[in-house]
């Protein structure tokens, strides 16, 4: 099942596609609430070079009422630098959704203020405004990945021309 990423309201296509392909890498799916700052018809998805896309089965939706009639039983943490606790603490759990704002203004407060508890940020220095879009999503995808244990992700590669050194067999850093 995964994780789900809802983006309200995004505004730049460019951090949608980055979104897009993490979402790939890291077996989670996409949700859009609209209204959207770009197009996501065939044609300009295909001129944009996301040739992903298609693999991705990202959904759109008219608004977040919308989603949560379609995700009635959703469990959403609302990734937000105004929150009180960070990432770290969440307790996440396989098929939970992290929800972002747009990039100009964040998640609604009137939806923050329902969810207190829900509400996570990523620590950042002090005075700093936020993280990209695109940063901020891999970055909090990975953690609630890392927490359920990266189930069905691949956790091993190998080297294509070379081998690692050292003892056959050996699969520890020295």
């Amino acid at each position: 099942m995964s994780f789900g990423v809802i983006l309200h309201e995004p505004e730049q296509p460019g951090n949608t596609g980055a979104i897009g392909r993490t979402c790939i890498c890291a077996g989670a799916s996409l949700h859009l609430i609209r209204p959207l700052g770009f197009l996501t018809d065939e044609k300009s998805v295909r001129r944009a070079g996301l040739d992903y896309w298609p693999r991705l089965g990202v959904r759109e939706y008219d608004s977040m009422e919308d989603f949560l009639l379609q995700h009635p039983e959703a469990r959403i943490w609302y990734l937000t630098t105004k929150a009180k606790h960070t990432i770290d603490e969440g307790d996440y759990r396989d098929g939970d959704f992290l929800m972002f704002g747009k990039e100009s203004a964040g998640i609604p407060e009137e939806i923050l203020v329902r969810h207190p508890e829900r509400c996570v940020r990523i620590p950042m220095a002090e005075g700093e405004r936020s993280l990209n879009l695109s940063n901020a999503v891999a970055i909090a995808l990975y953690e609630a990945l890392r927490h359920t244990g990266y189930g069905g992700l691949e956790k091993q590669g190998e080297l294509h021309r070379l081998t690692w050194c050292g003892e056959a067999g050996q699969d520890r850093l020295s």
